[in-house]
């Protein structure tokens, strides 16, 4: 039942993981299918509507849209600081061609009617904003008053986030979608566009598109367009589908290779327990395969067993995170479902796992004739094993030296004990190592990279002289410009599209820190890029960057990399800002601020921000640092908590089991030891002082394992979006031993039970 047990969690992992991964993936298909999400994003400055009709006959593109979009910030008198929203256009008739919404309460907003809008229904749940509920935004620098007529979510913004940020926070950011005609009021675009969304045939050839898009729209400051993969919404999805499939290639391999080894120890017993039976069936002509097969049919059962267990569970399993992912991800259905394929898959590995566990031992039965079988085994022959030292003797006593002469005579039983005791302490080792690596992300980013109190972001890029607004207001201890301008890197055959973040010489307040976590400092030549970054583009400092600037002129830059910082949430790239603002022949221009201020008069400075036209939004370090630890929490830390939880299930199960079977292999003699005078405690000491110094043995081993699983855990866990670093923290090695040595003790507790129930006399009787 125990090692089915093993099995079923095996399977479950299995089912489950690969059933989310199947189901995310086929939901967000469905998903980007029925509402038309575009293939080809492409935002720009301002065209005329006419660019529409040259932009669809290119080749490969099915349907082209035109859109307006903005930013805008939301007032709520229940909040000191503006929220941050995105607006976005829809028809005026109709549904959109591309990027519709899906409606989930009330009405699309009436064009004749400019006040109306549709409100992203997570931040309206939030706030408990439903249709009918006014609403009061400010666009394009005027304050309006808003009507919410409908509630809806979009394929787009499945994971969004502020200005400024990498995480979600559907308390602080929202999307408002209004009718074309209305919006473009709003924003002067009466006519025009500044995104156009492209349908094509073939996303993976998309980049012959994007190209002569590119083309098309330089005339009208075309920021470059991007594919979905580039997406951000689309992106962190991805990730997600991803560190489930590197879950689903760790874990179920772990509890099968357990199921295995222990089948393997158990498989052995019976037939050394058996062996005159098994010679009798012999004598009487029965074949080696005939045989066999009895052995292998009880492994089938506990596999099959194991393995239906485990798909049932799974399935259970995982159409209750499916709930969970349908409300993170905002997607509006999402339907558990497994492939049927799976189930068998589960099932095969499971047999093949646990036949290989026995398979070892079921040729020793090939090998057994009827005259050896039917015999008492004979006595081993330990004249060439180890023996016990003149003051090892000496210093222990009887049932010391009946221990330690086991553990020396059949050491590739306790090797193997040792192994499988150490594998789960590596893994709950690798795992407190991996949790303690997302705290200190946490640490790294929000205290010593970024020292700051809040981040100011404006509508676009303004002169310096607004850092001196900024400065005036009272309270307001320090202010620190930044530009943040959108590039596309290339290094080889490597690209990635981002953002450099332009910082002054004397950067004091988001620092770029080396892997000593000292600042380094911003050279007027040259870019640092975080590490990463570095990682993808496979550069180092020496090499020559290019760099494709997505506004402005648009110039095309070759830059020396400098340095790599370390950077453990995205994937920043940061130039001493005079010398981004000189190559992009743009003076003394910044995109946002980084203050600190005096807490104490934090309301006042709120309201001044807030009263600010510019302001595209503000950030708060400690909400931000709270959407982090979100994150890691909901998506791959949960990943890392159910591993932990793994890693103390296999740590007991390969403890508790190899002292069942130790205990049921030496029944025989523990019963003549208290038949001898043996007291109950010192017979108990036999068996489980070996499994103490099997346990102590194992733990350096697991240690030493799982320093070289960090790395491989860390590196799965990562992503281009934030990292995992392999940190080693001291603590975890203590917590994981002491988890296994608990372990060992209460299924010592439990075997020893046993010990004081034994029934002398059954167990003392022979067959003969």
């Amino acid at each position: 039942m125990a090692i089915g047990l093993v099995i079923a969690l095996g399977v479950l992992m299995l089912v489950m993981m690969s059933g989310l991964v199947q189901s995310l993936e086929e939901t967000r298909r469905a998903y980007y299918e029925r509402h038309r999400l575009a293939q080809v994003f492409a935002p720009l400055q301002r065209a005329p509507e006419s660019i529409l009709a040259r932009l669809v006959v290119l080749e490969g593109v099915t349907a082209v849209a035109g859109r307006v979009t903005g930013s805008a910030l939301i007032n709520l008198p229940d909040e000191d600081l503006p929220l941050s929203a995105q607006a976005v256009s829809l028809p005026d008739r109709g549904e959109a061609r591309l990027n519709d919404i899906y409606l989930t309460s009330g009405r699309r907003p009436d064009p004749t009617r400019e006040s109306e809008i549709v409100l992203l229904q997570d931040f309206a749940k939030a706030h408990g904003l439903s249709p009918g509920d006014r609403l009061s935004a400010t666009m394009n620098g005027a304050r309006r008053v808003f009507n919410i007529v409908g509630l809806a979510q979009a394929p787009e913004f499945l994971y969004s986030a502020p200005p400024g940020e990498f995480i979600p926070d559907d308390n602080r950011f929202a999307v408002i979608w209004m009718s074309q005609s209305a919006l473009a009021a709003v924003y002067d675009m009466n006519g025009a566009v500044n995104q156009i969304l492209l349908g094509v045939v073939d996303e993976g050839r998309s980049e012959a598109i994007l190209d002569r898009v590119d083309q098309l729209l330089e005339p009208y400051g075309g920021l470059g367009a991007y594919g979905l993969s580039d997406h951000v919404s689309n992106r962190f999805m991805e990730e997600e589908i991803n560190g489930l499939k590197v879950s689903n290639r760790i874990v179920p391999p772990i509890f099968l290779a357990v199921a295995a080894f222990l089948l393997n120890i158990v498989i052995s017993r019976m037939i050394h327990a058996e062996r005159e039976q098994i010679g009798l069936l012999k004598a009487f002509g029965y074949r080696d395969s005939e045989i066999s097969l009895h052995y292998l049919k009880f492994i089938l059962l506990i596999a099959v067993s194991g393995a239906l267990l485990g798909c049932l569970l799974g399935v259970l399993s995982g159409r209750s995170l499916a709930q969970f992912y349908q409300s993170y991800y905002k997607f509006p259905f999402l339907v558990f479902q497994v492939d049927p394929a799976m189930f068998l898959l589960g099932t095969l590995v499971s047999v093949l796992a646990a036949s290989a566990g026995g398979m070892w031992v079921l040729i020793g039965v090939y090998r057994l004739t009827p005259a050896v079988a039917m015999q008492p085994p004979a006595p081993s022959d330990y004249s060439r094993s180890a023996k016990l030292s003149a003051w090892l003797k000496r210093g222990l006593d009887q049932p010391g030296r009946m221990v330690a002469r086991r553990l020396l005579r059949q050491p590739g039983r306790a090797a193997g004990g040792i192994v499988g005791i150490a594998a789960g302490m590596s893994l709950a080792v690798a795992m407190l190592n991996v949790m303690s690596s997302f705290d200190r992300t946490m640490a790294l980013s929000f205290t010593l990279i970024d020292r700051s109190d809040l981040q100011v972001s404006f509508i676009e890029s303004l002169s310096d002289k607004v850092l001196y607004e900024l400065q005036s207001i009272e309270g307001v201890i320090e202010v620190e410009p930044v530009r943040s301008v959108a590039v596309l890197f290339s290094h080889g055959h490597q690209s990635y599209r981002g953002a450099i973040t332009g910082l002054p010489a004397s950067v004091r307040l988001n620092r770029a820190l080396d892997a000593e976590q000292q600042a380094i400092p911003m050279q007027d030549e040259g870019i640092v890029l975080g590490s990463a970054l570095a990682d993808l583009l496979q550069v180092s400092p020496g090499d020559m960057l290019t760099v494709n600037v997505r506004e402005g002129r648009q110039p095309k830059l070759q830059i020396p990399v400098t340095a790599v910082a370390e950077t453990l949430i995205g994937s920043p790239a940061y130039m001493a800002l005079d010398r981004l603002n000189r190559v992009l022949r743009e003076p003394n221009r910044v995109t946002g601020a980084y203050l600190r201020i005096d807490s104490s008069q934090q309301d006042q400075i709120f309201r001044k921000i807030k009263a600010l036209p510019a302001i595209a939004g503000v950030s708060l370090k400690h909400k931000a640092r709270q959407a982090f630890q979100t994150l890691v929490d909901n998506s791959a830390g949960a990943v890392r908590y159910l591993m932990a939880a793994i890693a103390g299930v296999i740590s007991f199960g390969i403890v508790y089991n190899s002292a069942r079977i130790a205990f049921a292999e030496r029944a025989r003699d523990l019963a003549s030891l208290r038949v001898i005078g043996f007291s109950r405690s010192e017979t108990a000491f036999v068996l489980l002082a070996e499994l103490a110094i099997i346990t102590l043995l194992a733990l350096p081993l697991g240690g030493l394992i799982g320093y070289y699983l960090v790395f491989a855990i860390s590196k799965g866990f990562s992503t281009d979006l934030y990292q995992v670093s392999a940190i080693f923290v001291p603590q975890s090695y203590g917590f994981a031993a002491l988890a296994v040595i608990i372990a060992a003790l209460f299924s010592g507790w439990l075997v020893k039970r046993d010990i004081d129930r034994i029934d002398l006399v059954s167990a003392l009787k022979i067959r003969e």
